[in-house]
């Protein structure tokens, strides 16, 4: 009785390892996107239009939706989501950033202030430079109602502060049509203080993102069925909010998504050089022919063969010319 005891625990025992190693592994996988940067060859989608969704309650932040990417199927949409942040922490979103040949993603993260994201307009308060939607004030936050879905019925903690908006959707930092932008010196330090990844539900909510086919850009052309969602991971309908329009004309890219992806950046890699890929832009009409402009292809693309080294230099087969001949002597005068 004691043998068959001693048995069961150990299987218990194995049994709980084998779930840990599981648990871990899943979220080393969904995790990777976040805390490995991704590069890719084109970039990604204009962002789309659309409304937030109410405020679930007091404690709730708003995480502005962003294109990730799929070596599979290339950029799939993460929806906006409200969830509960940790106390005193603001979310500085992730972005693209063009340079060296690639557009590489810039992981986002939990801090006591807001870092650079590339200048991207993410809407809702995220305006490019700083959070605009809302404070901590002790441990409670306020919500700005300018630009943040709050009802006051609800939510009490509540300022108005007005906010200019900006209309641009382009979607990555740097390179052609990209946004201009650098980090100010307020950006900077926030990039060098003690930084929190994203929490569980944040890697979980752009798991579930990537397993619906409705979310990638070569299925709903830059104009996701699901833009944002009441609360991270519940894509019901009663959550999940549909994007009004593409943030601009989608062209699809000329390569496939195995083509595209380029090798994994550390995090944080700042990339800044103009030198390699274009922006994933479609070329102006006038332009087309030609080739030059806003191209939507790298400049080196698949379709074109590469180029021939030159060959050495034959010997010429012709013979030398003969040297030149000696003028001919003056004649001398005779006298007679």
């Amino acid at each position: 009785m004691k043998m068959k005891i001693k048995m069961n625990g150990k299987k218990a025992a194995v049994r709980s390892w084998l779930l840990a190693v599981i648990i871990l592994s899943f979220s080393a996988a969904s995790f990777s996107q976040v805390a490995v940067g991704i590069s890719v060859r084109i970039g990604p989608p204009a962002l789309p239009v659309y409304a937030q969704p109410i405020c679930p309650g007091p404690g709730y932040m708003w995480t502005p939706g962003y294109w990730a990417w799929s070596d599979d199927d290339g950029y799939y949409w993460v929806p906006g989501t409200w969830l509960v942040a940790p106390v005193g922490m603001l979310w500085t979103p992730g972005y693209w950033g063009w340079g060296g040949g690639f557009y590489a993603w810039h992981p986002g993260y939990w801090g006591p202030h807001i870092g650079f994201y590339g200048g991207i307009n993410y809407g809702f308060g995220y305006g490019g430079v700083g959070f605009a939607g809302g404070e901590w004030r002790g441990g409670t936050f306020f919500y700005n109602r300018t630009v943040t879905n709050v009802s006051v019925t609800s939510v009490t903690n509540v300022y108005t502060k007005t906010v200019v908006v900006n209309e641009n959707h382009v979607a990555f930092n740097g390179g052609e049509g990209g946004v201009v932008a650098r980090p100010n010196p307020q950006e900077e330090a926030a990039e060098h203080e003690q930084h929190t990844p994203p929490l569980a539900e944040q890697t979980q909510h752009e798991h579930l993102a990537s397993q619906n086919r409705q979310n990638f850009a070569s299925e709903n052309h830059g104009r996701p069925a699901i833009a944002a969602t009441a609360r991270a991971g519940d894509f019901s309908s009663r959550s999940a909010v549909p994007a009004r329009s593409a943030g601009a004309e989608y062209h699809a890219p000329a390569m496939s998504p195995k083509e595209a992806r380029g090798p994994s950046t550390p995090a944080g890699t700042k990339a800044n050089s103009n030198d390699g890929f274009r922006s994933f832009t479609p070329p102006a009409k006038s332009n087309a022919s030609s080739g030059s402009g806003g191209e939507s292809r790298p400049e080196n693309t698949h379709s074109s063969p590469p180029a021939k080294e030159s060959a050495a230099p034959k010997p010429s087969s012709q013979k030398p010319a003969p040297p030149p001949k000696k003028p001919p002597k003056p004649k001398e005068e005779r006298k007679d």
